[in-house]
């Protein structure tokens, strides 16, 4: 029986290779593709958002790191979600390494209750997990739905 961290951990990158899965196979055109016809949402915009919230809740919140957003908004929209010039590449790499900076930084806590002040709340890393645990599986219903009207695709 794993503990409550390596239970989270793991929780935590399967749903991070879930999304990986999503994408597995499609072309860059498919990865830009607004396939859901009500939702501006699409795979490559999900994976680009996924490296920036690692990022948000790992290295500024918990290593109070002094970051800016890679994809900064343009005119009220998230820019990671703005993916018609976007680099397939560049969003792919960023996202495995904010994954592995994320990995970095919960490997620097002892316990999962040590705690961070960060803009006058108490932020553990439990919490951080367990919410990037829940952004992730919310976000992997998404890339579900995207992918299964973009090729059919379904699964896991």
């Amino acid at each position: 029986m794993a503990d409550d961290r390596v239970s989270l951990t793991s929780f935590l990158d399967y749903q991070r290779a879930t999304l990986a899965m999503k994408c597995q196979g499609l072309n860059a055109d498919q990865l830009k593709q607004r396939a859901v016809p009500t939702s501006s949402l699409t795979l490559l915009g999900l994976v680009r958002h996924a490296a920036e919230v690692e990022t948000g809740w790992f290295r500024f919140v918990l290593n109070q790191e002094q970051l800016k957003p890679r994809w900064p908004a343009v005119d009220g929209v998230l820019g990671e979600f703005l993916v018609s010039e976007a680099d397939v590449d560049e969003a792919f790499t960023f996202w495995r390494e904010a994954c592995e900076g994320s990995r970095a930084v919960t490997d620097s806590f002892e316990s999962l209750d040590d705690t961070v002040v960060f803009r006058g709340e108490t932020i553990s890393l439990r919490y951080v997990l367990t919410h990037m645990i829940e952004e992730y599986a919310r976000h992997n219903g998404h890339a579900d739905l995207l992918r299964e009207a973009i090729d059919g695709a379904v699964g896991e």
